[in-house]
């Protein structure tokens, strides 16, 4: 039996937007700094026209932003930005955590977290902080996932990209590397075998103020 279904071929625009992507997200770059586009081009073995195409994907994303007669620059999430981010994480969240309690199976749902939870805990233990940010963002998008609803999960999807973009810098302001493995931990148990209650007072907990986090973060990254 043969699937109708065509193979994509991956473009050289899209493997440069792949890996572009993948240095924005891992901190290569600072936000607001600006790209240009002969050195990146360069950089990178590419012209820049395909540049310039995975560039404009990245606008498109939210992860590059382009200024008229000035260039493209990495996103900058600010505290304000930061707030409605999680603001809106937290609201879809929590209706997420609503639907799984009416519908969905809690045991499963919580056993796929504790073991996201796991590898969080080691990536942590081992200074890996961009895998720890990485892992995050799975547990939280697999909490929402869980809910079963599709335009839930697509909301969701909608401010994974500015999420990404500042988790990375958040790790830093974590009171230990325990922090956030512990925290994920308890929200799995919880959401295994806690009221309702119990599990959005400690997501409201867990959110917290980021700002206060990224505050943390900065003070660490300077040395203080």
């Amino acid at each position: 039996m043969t699937s109708s279904q065509r193979i994509e071929r991956v473009t050289l625009p899209t493997q440069i937007a792949d890996r572009l992507r993948a240095d924005i997200l891992a901190g290569a770059y600072e936000c607001g700094s600006q790209l240009l586009e002969n050195e990146v081009a360069l950089a990178f073995g590419v012209s820049r026209g395909p540049l310039r195409e995975a560039m404009q994907r990245l606008v498109q994303e939210g992860l590059l932003r382009s200024e008229p007669h000035r260039g493209v620059f990495v996103t900058e999430v600010g505290e304000d930005d930061l707030r409605d981010l999680f603001f809106v994480r937290g609201a879809l969240e929590t209706a997420a955590v609503r639907k799984i309690f009416e519908t969905g199976d809690r045991g499963q749902t919580a056993d796929t977290l504790t073991g996201i939870a796991g590898q969080m805990d080691i990536a942590m233990k081992s200074g890996d902080r961009i895998a720890g940010g990485d892992l995050d963002f799975a547990f939280h998008k697999t909490l929402v996932d869980a809910a079963g609803s599709k335009r839930l999960s697509q909301s969701y999807a909608s401010v994974q990209t500015e999420t990404r973009l500042c988790l990375h810098r958040l790790m830093g302001g974590y009171r230990s590397s325990q922090d956030l493995a512990d925290e994920h931990f308890r929200l799995a148990g919880l959401v295994r075998s806690a009221e309702i209650g119990a599990v959005l007072d400690e997501l409201g907990r867990h959110f917290g103020d980021p700002t206060e986090v990224l505050k943390r973060a900065r003070k660490q990254e300077r040395g203080q």
